[in-house]
């Protein structure tokens, strides 16, 4: 396979300018802080991953996803489109997965009911410690999205990592909005560092993802660096759709960068690309 597209920490002197400004902002904030002694920077590598549950040739793709989550070494991986279904013998793709890499706890929700044969969902996987979990069913509850949210210690400190998949019809921002108010909502109010990570069916451009593109929130991926995380070669358009979405008052990007890209033997892990970042917290 081909090294994975990269923006590495220089590059986002170019293309994420407004990336490294708005972090720059809290810096006086910082700097104001009277502490004895500095806190080691807290360096948290995350992944985002829409695995296309079992289409295509899941033989050949399972895998080839295997590998490609390996090699990201993740603290927190966020995947959406997971699947079991004991009709035709899947095991829970979440569960596998956490296996097959070894070391990660597993969170999964789906609308489906618990023990249901077929379950269909979001799921997210963490090596780091788990200090709550929580899930929602988003509105309007006639799209079948659901968020999912793990409290995890970073270093003994507390960050808030959620996944979601929100409605995919291109004339669905206003129900993108929705779905993203009834998430921001439901989750505590408290100020613990917050990142969002899924599959958002949309670009920054999108008014429906606003709030996320809004002042609060920074793309870990900058608009433009990639041309694409849908995969052109399952028939795709090339469109920035998967996104991690963290505070700035919080977090730093350091690093970012698409994998999954690259076909072995003509078949790719997913009609995704993966996207993942290492943020360093504040």
């Amino acid at each position: 396979m081909t090294a994975p597209s990269r923006t590495s920490r220089a590059e986002y002197g170019v293309i994420g300018r407004r990336t490294l400004l708005a972090a720059a902002a809290f810096a006086p904030l910082a700097a104001c802080a009277a502490t004895p002694a500095a806190r080691p920077a807290a360096g948290l590598r995350l992944v985002t991953f829409n695995i296309w549950h079992n289409l295509g040739d899941w033989t050949a793709r399972r895998p080839l996803l295997i590998a490609a989550l390996k090699a990201q070494d993740a603290d927190v991986i966020a995947l959406q489109e997971v699947l079991e279904d004991a009709n035709v013998e899947l095991e829970n793709q979440a569960r596998m997965l956490a296996r097959e890499l070894g070391g990660y706890h597993v969170a999964f929700v789906s609308t489906d009911a618990e023990g249901a044969p077929r379950r269909y969902g979001n799921a997210l996987l963490t090596r780091l410690p788990v200090l709550a979990e929580d899930s929602i069913k988003l509105e309007p509850l006639d799209d079948f999205r659901t968020a999912l949210r793990l409290r995890v210690s970073v270093q003994g400190r507390r960050v808030d990592v959620v996944v979601t998949h929100l409605a995919w019809q291109p004339d669905a921002g206003p129900v993108r909005a929705r779905q993203i108010s009834s998430l921001l909502s439901w989750l505590p109010q408290e100020g613990v560092p917050l990142i969002v990570m899924g599959d958002f069916n949309a670009t920054q451009e999108d008014s429906g993802l606003a709030t996320l593109t809004g002042p609060r929130f920074l793309s870990a991926l900058p608009r433009g660096s990639v041309a694409t995380t849908l995969n052109p070669a399952k028939g795709h358009p090339n469109r920035v759709i998967d996104h991690i979405f963290v505070e700035p008052e919080f977090f730093a990007p350091v690093e970012v960068h698409v994998f999954g890209d690259a076909p072995t033997n003509g078949e790719y892990p997913s009609d995704h690309f993966g996207v993942a970042a290492t943020v360093r917290l504040k």
